[in-house]
């Protein structure tokens, strides 16, 4: 195509966007519309790699706000991203269609409107971020206990539209577990009021669950109810060094019996792992050698006369004694137990310092974790000999981040095809194990390629009826998770 052709073909486009803009403006008020320059963030990933544009981004203050965004939006012939605190890992929240969409960013709407003691609940707006809830929860004597990396940014919205696992799933379960009621504003602009805070209520079709970890496709999630539990007031971390993956699923297993149920995290990490970490904080402690073929970050907690620091030593000197854990260091403070956890977090923050590469969201039946970590690896050792595995994860859930980072030194041009080979290599093997490729981090527009190739036929023509249904213009989050038809 002619040059001038495809400038003239920009400039109508953004003239088309101004004018969309500014109907948007005459309709919803400029404090709520974003244009220009100011839009950015909102338009990219969380990592940085991929950047586009909206026609506008729309900052409702309220619910009612919401509901008058959509309408304006639907009227213009506009399709709808919503967003929450964008910490998402597979282009979810991430529009691409920078003449036809707006995104709805959730992001004022912080107001906690309920936190229940005596009913062990609260009712929080979607724009809450996660940290600041858990902390505001923790002043009332109680526990959300979802926790991620991203906690200091994600929102609860959020959260919820993508059923976000975390490092506390096999003790508490997914978001989903967490959720009593939606608020939800719907396409046609309308609002279903399911807030309720019933533990049981079996009145028909639970229709909540439609709009947890549906990413955005069916309405945006405006306020959640959900459930609260009693504050461990003990808590025992512990940093385990082993001889094998094998190993730690073992005492995984051992642990899962002997801790029961005050077992709340089990993470599994490799020897890469504490050098990532130090490489992304510089001056964090590793106070263990760094040379052991496996990690295992463990984590029991209780309240009340359960005696939790003599229970952790316990299990830990029956493992030591029978040569299962070989090396160890169990937190004395809670600052101890921090700088732990920052082991397993900057593992993360060190991978993207090291340059763009595959990240991977599998799982697994826990039985065959370990060997389908050893076969995706000698997979990738085989095929692309000079890329590095980075395997790590939940191992109570099966949950795995089999990351791969490609051969730097073929240099940027190479990376792209690098990963896509790594992708292709890992989902081979994780189909032979019938596992899931998203284990947490949700479908999006990064994974639904892959998302659909997989999809039974059944399933499909549920998810679209369910879709027609609810969302019969098909204006919500298009590209994200499935196609409209």
């Amino acid at each position: 195509m002619d040059r001038h052709i495809q400038e003239a073909g920009r400039a109508a486009l953004a003239a088309d966007s101004d004018a969309l803009a500014a109907r948007l403006r005459d309709s919803l008020g400029t404090d709520v519309v974003l244009t220009g320059p100011e839009t950015a963030r909102y338009c990219s990933d969380w990592h940085g790699d991929v950047h586009s544009g909206a026609v506008a981004v729309l900052r409702p203050r309220d619910t009612a706000e919401v509901a008058a965004c959509m309408r304006a939006a639907v009227a213009l012939g506009l399709d709808v991203v919503p967003q929450g605190g964008n910490t998402g890992l597979v282009l979810g929240a991430t529009p691409d269609a920078p003449a036809a969409q707006v995104v709805i960013s959730l992001e004022r709407m912080t107001r906690i409107r309920r936190i229940d003691a005596d009913d062990f609940s609260a009712v929080v707006e979607a724009g809450a971020v996660l940290e600041s809830f858990k902390d505001q929860v923790a002043q009332a004597g109680l526990f959300f206990p979802l926790a991620l990396g991203a906690q200091g940014s994600c929102q609860i919205g959020g959260n919820v539209s993508t059923n976000a696992g975390g490092v506390n799933v096999l003790r508490y379960g997914m978001t989903r577990d967490l959720v009593l009621g939606l608020e939800v504003v719907l396409p046609d602009g309308t609002v279903f009021d399911g807030l309720s805070t019933l533990r049981k209520d079996n009145r028909g079709l639970d229709l909540k669950q439609l709009f947890i970890g549906a990413e955005g496709t069916l309405g945006i999630i405006t306020a959640v109810s959900v459930k609260l539990l009693p504050r461990p007031e003990h808590v025992a971390t512990a940093l385990l060094a082993l001889d094998s993956l094998p190993d730690a699923i073992e005492l995984y297993r051992r642990a899962r019996r002997q801790c029961c149920d005050l077992m709340s995290a089990f993470e599994f990490m490799p020897p890469l792992a504490l050098t990532l970490a130090q490489e992304a904080i510089p001056d964090l402690q590793i106070p263990i050698q760094a040379d052991h073929p496996a990690y295992v970050l463990m984590e029991i907690s209780g309240s009340g006369l359960v005696d939790i620091d003599d229970l952790m030593a316990r299990f830990l000197e029956l493992a030591m004694e029978e040569g299962l854990v070989v090396d160890g260091v169990v937190a004395q403070s809670h600052a101890q137990a921090q700088n732990l956890w920052l082991i397993r977090e900057g593992m993360n923050e060190g991978q993207a310092k090291r340059g763009k590469h595959l990240r991977t969201d599998v799982s697994v039946p826990l039985s065959k974790l370990a060997d389908f970590v050893a076969e995706a690896e000698a997979a990738i050792a085989q095929d692309m000999p000079a890329a590095v595995c980075v395997s790590y994860g939940h191992v109570g859930d099966g949950n795995v981040h089999l990351n791969v980072l490609p051969d730097f030194a073929q240099g940027p041009d190479s990376l792209d095809a690098q990963i896509l080979k790594s992708k292709k290599i890992v989902n081979a093997v994780l189909d032979r194990f019938q596992g899931s490729i998203s284990a947490e981090h949700g479908i999006g527009r990064l994974k639904k390629p892959d998302f659909t190739a997989r999809l039974p036929e059944t399933r499909r023509r549920l998810l679209l009826a369910i879709k027609a249904a609810i969302d019969p213009e098909g204006v919500m989050n298009p590209g994200c998770q499935i196609d409209r038809t």
